[in-house]
């Protein structure tokens, strides 16, 4: 990636992410739409739950960012055996997290739901669906961290294919086991817990053959306990800060789900189809981030800082055209968008409101999402981690509090565009302040 035509690069390399992307999409989208045919306490159910998975998400991000951050600024210029054992490090450390959260979530169900508002009509779905995810955890975590050494690699399509597999497998067991057709049992909401366990398990057994026959970057030899430690050390310099960026968000959106719960089961139904629209609607940008990581890392590997410019006037441009014809679908398709995955016309309408004012601000949120990639890839992580504190904790929830004083709900959608518009713009700007540092030293 240090040579040749940037902008193909960028495509060639993003596209097979989008798919990949797009499988992870459609596991919430496809629940979202069959646990939604359950009713709306079963959508509430699992519009609490998000916060929680984006949780578990953050801390494999953080590991998998920084495993992806790591291989690409060695796969090029260091011994290949030592990056064997970096990989095999990298996921061995992502397991030990995985297991030590499994154990801490499990155990802790009613009262981290309880905290966010959850009521006792609600809870006995929200256990049903935890307890099954929470077992399947590991399946969908080493997938994660195992895609990202892959793409590490310059390989985007192999992970991106058997995400989309994965995301495939979901969508055909999901109504199998939630609705019981055929020979299968009726589960109800534990059948869209056990699909995602089922079909994330395909995704695991495919990637670890990947890393070990054709990649051979896997090996059970991990080295001295020295070396061990000091990989563990290099990585967590970008995972936890990494982690913490991931994590401010469902953090935060735990706190919003908390406000918004006040607004009934209704809003929150509405909160959790509109975030998983935003999450489809923004992935071709999450798409190019993970692809700017491993540029990026390359290039400031060879000192190529002229490309590095390049290449984020080009996603700087694609990330606000990107937003302006998301933003345009909303107002055109909101309504319908909405109506999809519930037949409640509450729900649809509060959702409908979402898509109208924080849609709005998709360009600029897509520049969020950049920026943090950007530092990733220079193995600068701690200003990503800073714009997250500001705009999550110091910018959307307290104007989100206020602005549900105020406005009601729609005070809470406000407060996210202002949070997306003040932090876009600051983030790219010291992404591009802090390039020009590092050239000049």
């Amino acid at each position: 990636m240090t040579e040749g035509n940037i902008g193909k690069q960028l495509y060639d390399l993003t596209w097979p992410m989008t798919l990949g992307m797009l499988g992870m999409v459609v596991f919430q989208i496809v629940d979202t739409y069959f646990v939604g045919m359950l009713g709306v306490p079963q959508l509430a159910a699992i519009s609490y739950t998000f916060p929680v998975i984006m949780f578990m998400g953050g801390l494999s991000q953080g590991v998998g960012v920084a495993t992806s951050s790591l291989i690409s600024r060695n796969i090029i210029s260091t011994d290949r055996q030592e990056v064997k054992k970096m990989a095999s490090r990298a996921l061995l450390l992502g397991f030990i997290i995985v297991v030590l959260f499994v154990i801490t979530g499990y155990l802790t169900i009613h009262p981290v739901f309880y905290s966010l508002g959850v009521n006792k009509e609600i809870m006995p779905f929200i256990d049903d669906y935890m307890k099954i995810w929470y077992l399947g955890v590991p399946f969908v975590i080493i997938p994660m961290i195992g895609n990202n050494i892959v793409r590490a690699t310059g390989d985007t399509y192999l992970p991106g294919a058997l995400m989309v597999f994965s995301g495939v497998v979901n969508a055909i067991l999901d109504p199998l086991l939630i609705f019981g057709y055929g020979p299968f049992p009726e589960m109800g909401i534990k059948g869209a817990a056990l699909a995602t366990v089922i079909a994330r398990s395909t995704s695991l057994i495919f990637i670890l053959a990947v890393l070990i026959k054709r990649e051979n970057l896997l090996t059970i030899h991990f080295g001295k306990l020295k070396r061990i430690m000091a990989t563990w050390k290099e990585l967590m310099h970008i995972a936890i800060p990494a982690s913490l960026s991931a994590l401010i968000t469902p953090i935060s959106i735990g706190l919003i789900t908390r406000l918004i719960s006040g607004f009934g089961k209704e809003a929150v139904a509405a909160f959790g189809v509109a975030s998983r629209v935003e999450m489809f609607a923004l992935l071709v940008i999450s798409s190019l981030g993970s692809v700017l990581i491993i540029f990026i890392g390359q290039n400031v590997s060879k000192q190529k800082f002229q490309r590095i410019f390049t290449s984020l006037d080009y996603s700087l441009k694609f990330s606000l055209l990107w937003g302006i014809m998301i933003f345009a679908i909303l107002l055109l398709f909101g309504n319908k968008i909405a109506s999809i995955f519930t037949d409640d016309i509450m729900v649809a309408e509060i959702a409908k409101k979402y898509f109208y004012i924080v849609g709005a601000s998709y360009g600029l949120q897509g520049l969020v999402t950049l920026s943090t990639s950007g530092y990733m890839g220079m193995n600068k992580p701690f200003p990503s981690t800073a714009f997250s504190v500001i705009r999550m904790l110091v910018l959307y929830v307290p104007l989100a509090w206020i602005g549900a004083k105020i406005f009601d709900i729609n005070g809470i959608f406000w407060a996210a565009f202002i949070a997306n518009i003040i932090v876009g713009m600051a983030s790219f700007y010291h992404l591009r302040l802090t390039v020009k540092k590092i050239r000049v030293n």
